[in-house]
């Protein structure tokens, strides 16, 4: 059942979420961080099924950073494991609602049988018209601009592409993603204040919901609430509102 506060009419199109807190969840319960980290698996198949439900067209969630590799290497690789697993137990839910599932980030840094276990659900929900369902996967948004603005200057080099035809346009066209749109609403949980990294040119106007809630306790009712607030403001992009 969908929150009766909500009006389907200003829904965000693309929420972005930055899933924080899940060793400090497993810590303040003397728990292993391995297992915060299950646990915010869980949120993550709530949260997918309650934007499928509620009608939300785009859902980019930030999985793995790129920073992250600096984590021990035993939580790493169980995390890795944890992907894999929730990839392979996820996709016949993705088929059977029309998820269309894609990857954003230094992809190639993965574990090849984790990069094999995303490809064979990237290829299989290809045809899915529904929701789009993005993780963000050794990801940065300082890494993702250099890639991009390497790929420009060898398409100048080439001689495919002149420097004149530089433009926002072009820039958006050479990100990971160039049909994903910006997001209109972006979620951290966990109590900070940071974008850490993510989708730093895609969220230039998006609009920003923070909750102390960590991510592991993050379902259904704490999402509405942010999508409630995203529904009481007033989005200007830098023109002047009514007042």
């Amino acid at each position: 059942m969908i929150d009766d506060m909500l009006d389907p009419a200003k829904l965000p199109k693309h929420v972005a979420i930055i899933m924080d807190g899940n060793g400090r969840w497993a810590k303040k319960r003397a728990l292993n961080r391995i297992r915060g980290h299950e646990e915010g698996a869980e949120s993550v198949r709530a949260i997918v099924r309650a934007s499928r439900e509620i009608g939300i067209r785009w859902l980019t969630l930030y999985a793995f950073s790129e920073e992250n590799w600096k984590r021990p290497k035993y939580e790493v690789e169980a995390l890795m494991r944890l992907l894999k697993r929730f990839m392979v137990s996820e996709r016949a839910e993705m088929l059977e609602n029309g998820i269309r599932f894609q990857v954003i980030g230094r992809v190639r840094k993965l574990p090849g049988d984790v990069q094999q276990t995303l490809r064979d659900t990237v290829d299989k929900t290809s045809h899915n018209r529904g929701m789009v369902l993005t993780l963000a996967l050794s990801y940065g948004g300082r890494q993702e601009l250099a890639d991009a603005v390497a790929e420009i200057a060898h398409g100048i080099e080439s001689g495919a592409l002149r420097s004149g035809e530089i433009s926002e346009e072009l820039i958006s066209r050479h990100l990971y993603a160039a049909d994903m749109p910006d997001p209109d609403l972006l979620i951290r949980t966990g109590g900070e204040y940071r974008v850490s990294n993510f989708l730093l040119w895609q969220i230039a106007y998006t609009e920003i919901y923070t909750t102390p809630t960590q991510w592991p306790d993050f379902r259904k009712e704490e999402y509405e609430k942010a999508l409630e607030e995203y529904q009481k403001r007033e989005r200007r992009f830098g023109a002047v509102g009514g007042e």
